[in-house]
């Protein structure tokens, strides 16, 4: 007799099967029925007007993935919209009708008319206030009158959302404004009535990958209503933050047969069971008095009232990925909820389903780093006595000699600071990596092509000193051979230098990992500055001024835009990440290197491109314009300017259009933005002492963004 999950595999081998679409004469009916023109539809599925009117007309058809996006579309349209004669379908709820109306106070969900297509990056969420009413109050006065904006399709399995925000009264606030009553007086019965009863969680982002659990966060009052302490005292660091094995809180838990995480019951606690065939029981809690939101990530959530909390992180969560953690961990969750590690196929042998490895992906098992690109306390480089050096792929951290300054500069009024919208961002776009082990070369001919680490001498290439180094994150000269990236050996190629490099650490397999989750993050980045008014549209006066402005917008949709970028930099420092607590020898291993994603070589491929777009920025400008920087530090630079302004000094072509290859202000990834004005003596202070203008060009002192 066939097994449950034989069952189960063989019925998503048919899910798996090519959609069937609906005569071309009737997908045009539908989309006229639904009132949308061939050109949104084409907007939605990022393709051509023209490919719209071929697959309506029968001359071609769409291709994975569209083509998955597009029969769900069809067949949402078909139910709302039925063939005249055509019996219409019964309706669908998201939940028995008794339970509806036991916990949540306002208007049902909607039921779903469409389903985002899994494999490509969720829809925007609609960042404004509830449309619909709730029989009570769900925000604060302060909250600012939003904007109309498109909803993103709702999962009938999560009619409420991806997450709520738990306050002492025993309201939980969700997302668009609703308001569930959750009558609990302890944790065991809010993980209970998470699962069973709130409709919260979120669909996968990829086919083969796992939907996301429901979070509840808890605010002070909810926290010790259900019997935690308000603050956790008595630890050195914020990560350590735990209830002891012996609170009662842990023994009810326990005693009810859920379990927790190695990580125990802190700021980020999850609480599970085993699953029951593909049914996942695990419940996220965040407590929002125990830190879990770092105020540097998310600035002023903790304030705010609980339904502007959870429209905060709603968005987030419907944009990014519903938090599991610190934007960092979250972060690198998305990478692997993008890019599964395992997908079902046939075994040849037993005709059977079984796990096998998602190509593209990492995989399942933790990968042993070569040792130029391990760390010097880890255990490949401690055991083997390796004596070789290390990767030195970071951001930059330079200042220009004083002494190099011309009469000129010096007598320019302002120091203008301008800043590349997240720049590692902005690399992993179409960034090839390694997806399988180092393997050692001696002597091999450079390849820009693969990914890997060279041992080569770049100390012979001498460029102009007003220019930072492109080879090393000081910006200083190279002084003997070295290990770089493929990137950076790659730019001294392009820059005509003959490269020879002495030994490499390469991979074989190769691919484009970082892809997806480039996509969906540059799309939160840029839909979130859009819906504070910074477009892609405006004049570069306009999006200076705008700019200027947007934190004041929407506290919330700032906040948001603060986290998306954390989860940039510190899904990037993931990649890499040391060992924590006094305690730790030298040689010993630490937990994140039992990850897949604890790939050091991806990360400095990641800095070692941002640095080179850097220099190539830095090298154009002086090309166009004659104008060499004061300082830079990791993706702020610092120019002398004849005026307040880029505008004053920034290539432009007499179109009025910016000139290609240098610094451009915009919205998007890799573009600039101001960063701050100073005057020019106050630079050439800051210089004199040795220290970096790019750091206190906005008015205080900027952390290095360097993917730590």
């Amino acid at each position: 007799m066939a097994t449950e999950e034989e069952l189960f595999a063989s019925v998503d081998a048919l899910l798996e099967e090519e959609p069937e679409l609906p005569p071309p004469a009737e997908r045009a009916r539908l989309r006229e029925a639904a009132g949308i023109t061939q050109a949104r539809l084409a907007v939605a599925l990022k393709t051509s007007t023209q490919s719209i009117k071929n697959w309506e007309n029968g001359r071609s058809e769409p291709k994975s993935p569209r083509l998955e996006a597009y029969q769900r579309l069809l067949n949402g349209w078909a139910a709302k919209y039925p063939a005249p004669g055509a019996a219409a379908p019964a309706p669908t709820t998201a939940a028995p009708q008794s339970e509806v109306s036991a916990t949540f106070t306002g208007p049902a969900a909607p039921v779903a008319e469409t389903a985002a297509p899994v494999e490509a990056p969720a829809a925007p969420a609609a960042p404004g206030l509830p449309t619909r009413p709730a029989a009570r109050p769900a925000a604060s006065s302060r909250r600012p009158a939003a904007k109309k904006a498109a909803k993103p399709p709702v999962d009938p399995r999560f009619p409420h959302g991806p997450l709520a925000v738990l306050d002492g009264d025993g309201s939980a606030y969700g997302v668009d404004g609703i308001v569930l009553d959750c009558p609990v007086t302890t944790v065991v019965e809010l993980v209970e009535w998470t699962l069973r009863k709130s409709g919260l969680g979120a669909p996968k982002l990829n086919r083969h990958g796992k939907d996301s659990d429901p979070l509840i966060v808890l605010t002070a009052a909810a926290a010790v209503k259900l019997g935690l302490p308000e603050r956790l005292e008595g630890h050195e660091q914020r990560r350590s933050l735990r209830l002891p094995d012996d609170h009662p809180v842990v023994k009810q838990i326990t005693k009810a047969k859920w379990q927790l995480t190695q990580r125990g019951f802190g700021p980020w606690a999850r609480i599970y069971r085993k699953a029951q065939g593909r049914e996942r029981q695990c419940v996220q809690l965040a407590i929002l008095s125990w830190d879990a939101l770092d105020e540097r990530s998310w600035p002023g959530v903790t304030e705010m009232e609980p339904a502007d909390i959870a429209r905060a992180l709603g968005i987030y969560a419907q944009r990014v990925i519903t938090p599991r953690g610190s934007t960092a961990v979250s972060g690198l969750e998305l990478m692997t909820a993008l890019r599964p590690p395992t997908k079902p196929e046939r075994d040849p042998a037993t005709g059977n389903w079984i796990s096998g490895y998602n190509p593209g992906s990492l995989g399942t098992q933790p990968m042993e780093p070569a040792p130029p690109e391990a760390t010097p306390e880890h255990p490949v480089v401690v055991n083997s006595g390796w004596k070789g050096g290390f990767l030195n792929e970071e951001a930059y951290q330079w200042v220009r000699d004083v002494n190099l300054l011309t009469d000129e500069e010096c007598t320019l009024p302002f120091a203008v600071g301008l800043d590349l919208n997240t720049a590692f961002l902005a690399s992993t776009a179409r960034l090839v990596v390694g997806l399988s082990g180092p393997e050692h070369f001696v002597n091999p001919p450079f390849n820009p092509k693969v990914p890997g680490s060279w041992l080569v001498d770049l100390s012979h290439i001498e460029l102009d000193p007003r220019l930072p180094s492109p080879f090393t994150p000081t910006g200083e000269r190279p002084t003997g051979p070295a290990w770089y990236q493929t990137h950076t050996v790659a730019y001294a190629q392009q820059l005509g230098y003959n490269v020879q490099p002495l030994e490499a650490y390469l991979r074989r397999e190769t691919g484009a990992y970082l892809d997806p989750w480039h996509d969906r993050l540059k799309a939160a980045y840029v839909d979130t500055l859009a819906d504070l008014g910074v477009t892609a549209d405006l004049p570069d006066a306009e999006f200076l001024a705008a700019m200027e402005r947007h934190k004041q917008v929407d506290p919330a949709l700032a906040a948001v835009l603060a986290a998306v970028k954390a989860t940039i930099k510190g899904g990037v420092g993931k990649l890499r990440e040391r060992p924590q607590g006094r305690h730790y020898k030298e040689g010993e291993r630490w937990p994140a290197l039992e990850r897949p994603t604890w790939r050091p070589d991806i990360r400095a491929a990641v800095i070692s491109k941002a640095r080179v777009n850097m220099h190539r920025k830095l090298l154009n400008m002086a090309k166009l314009t004659g104008l060499y920087p004061l300082a830079v530090l990791s993706d702020c630079v610092v120019y002398p300017s004849p005026g307040a302004s880029p505008l004053d000094f920034l290539p432009y072509a007499a179109s009025g259009k910016p000139q290609p290859g240098a610094f451009r202000l915009g919205p998007t990834p890799g573009l600039a933005k101001l960063e701050g004005v100073q005057s020019m003596l106050w630079a050439v202070d800051l210089m004199e002492k040795g220290l970096n203008p790019a750091r206190y060009i906005k008015g205080g002192d900027a952390v290095l963004d360097e993917g730590e």
